[in-house]
């Protein structure tokens, strides 16, 4: 496609849909509490989009920090770390709160934290370098995708990358870990992202932030600003509208670039990049360190939660220990959610690991937990007001229910990023995005069937 001439705007590119939700940024001011008392973790081999790893440990193991302990030959996948040092206790298969099974790593920690004695900074002397670099350090989207950033980074030969747009939106209420991430982290933010420039070639950063982060706001600009930290002026910082889903990526790229991302496209296709605050800052200590992703800061808030705060845990931390640390609960929680309180995953039980991409654990109390019967539709169009996909939820939902696959292909539901936009606008408090789920599905369902009658033909 043929492209303007690269500037950096001055004011965010008008987008589409989106609801305004309160912000409850309760800890955006709670300094990161890092824990070290654990006693064990659970390390799923599915922490990612793409193939699931496998075990290459065993039962009675010794494994230390940055140990791997599952791998996989698939392109599209990630190595998984030992987030502790201590034994292998068990090898088991579980269920994930998205509803995948999965091997799991089990591991009992000596409480000594020993690093791995393999652990130690990359040599980087060439794009393929950098890129295996990243694929050992089990990277992915920090920001909730979970996709392995090797593969990311990886721009296809064809594709002419300009611009490398920067994600700390943060628009998900309660959420504030990548605020934090800015707050406490910041020179590692702008490492990062003259790393992955550099092995991009791209002429122009843009950190897009909302517009209730004047602090962290503040901190970029000063450091962008700064000739030192950015002596070719090519880091900018664009403030943006205070609104969900803003930190969307399709919706990002638009707001600070003016581009659309066609439906069934990637980001690259025009030529963008995307990554989370919190992935680039990473990247720029493992070059420091090797050591690989084995902690993440994510927000523990909500009405049941005594304490809210954000922390600093290993990953695979049980959730329950989370919430230990943060007082434990001062109320009955009636809902457990893991992630945001617009795209997050309701969780069962309270012993769930937390994996690679979670950002947040959100405790509610019956009250706040309660939701509504839903009605029937009253044809206001709201629903198609708030989305930014410029999709048409209602239709959507109906063909969902009644399995109409051409109707579903025709007005595009695979399009749906089920932000939860329309579902939060309908007036009759319907479930949209919840049948629209079931719509995709049907969909892929269709789509499996088709691959195998070809197969047997």
């Amino acid at each position: 496609m043929e492209r303007k001439e690269l500037v950096f705007p001055k004011k965010p590119f008008f987008t589409r849909g989106g609801v305004k939700v309160p912000h409850h940024k309760n800890t955006a001011n709670c300094e990161s509490v890092v824990l070290t008392d654990i006693e064990e973790v659970i390390l799923p081999m599915a922490q990612h989009i793409g193939a699931h790893c496998k075990p290459v440990v065993a039962k009675g193991d010794k494994v230390y920090v940055g140990t791997v302990v599952g791998d996989s030959d698939a392109f599209v996948s990630a190595p998984v770390h030992s987030s502790v040092s201590g034994e292998v206790k068990d090898i088991i298969t579980m269920t994930l709160p998205n509803g995948v099974v999965t091997e799991a790593v089990v591991i009992t920690s000596d409480s000594l934290f020993e690093k791995d004695p393999s652990v130690k900074p990359p040599v980087i002397e060439s794009k393929e370098d950098f890129l295996k670099a990243v694929r050992a350090s089990g990277l992915v989207g920090l920001g909730g995708a979970g996709f392995p950033a090797h593969v990311k980074l990886n721009v296809p030969k064809d594709k002419e990358i300009d611009t490398l747009l920067i994600n700390c939106a943060e628009c998900e209420p309660y959420i504030t870990a990548d605020h934090r991430e800015v707050l406490e982290n910041s020179w590692s933010i702008f490492s990062g992202i003259y790393a992955v420039k550099e092995i991009l070639g791209v002429k122009r950063v843009i950190i897009g932030v909302e517009s209730n982060k004047p602090d962290a706001i503040k901190l970029l600009k000063e450091i962008a600003d700064n000739k030192t930290a950015d002596p070719d002026d090519v880091v900018r910082v664009l403030t943006l509208k205070s609104g969900y889903p803003q930190g969307a990526e399709k919706v990002l790229i638009k707001a600070c670039t003016g581009r659309v991302v066609p439906a069934g496209k990637l980001p690259a296709d025009v030529g963008v990049v995307v990554m989370n605050v919190a992935s680039v800052a990473f990247i720029a200590e493992y070059m420091k360190t090797g050591m690989p992703l084995v902690r993440k800061r994510l927000t523990v808030d909500g009405s049941a939660i005594k304490n809210p705060q954000n922390v600093i845990v290993p990953i695979g931390t049980p959730v329950n220990r989370l919430i230990e640390l943060c007082g434990g609960y001062k109320e009955e929680c009636g809902k457990l959610i893991m992630g945001g309180p617009m795209m997050g995953i309701s969780l069962f039980e309270d012993n769930a690991p937390i994996l690679k991409q979670n950002n947040a654990i959100l405790g509610f109390n019956k009250k706040d937990a309660s939701t509504a019967k839903g009605g029937s539709c009253i044809r206001c169009g709201k629903c198609v007001e708030a989305c930014p996909m410029n999709l048409v939820p209602a239709t959507l939902v109906r063909a969902a229910k009644k399995n109409q696959i051409d109707v579903l292909k025709e007005y595009n539901v695979m399009s749906c990023m089920e932000c939860g936009c329309c579902t939060v606008s309908c007036p009759a408090q319907r479930y949209l995005v919840q049948s629209i789920r079931l719509g995709k599905a049907i969909l892929r369902e269709e789509a499996r069937k088709e691959k195998g009658a070809e197969v047997k033909k």
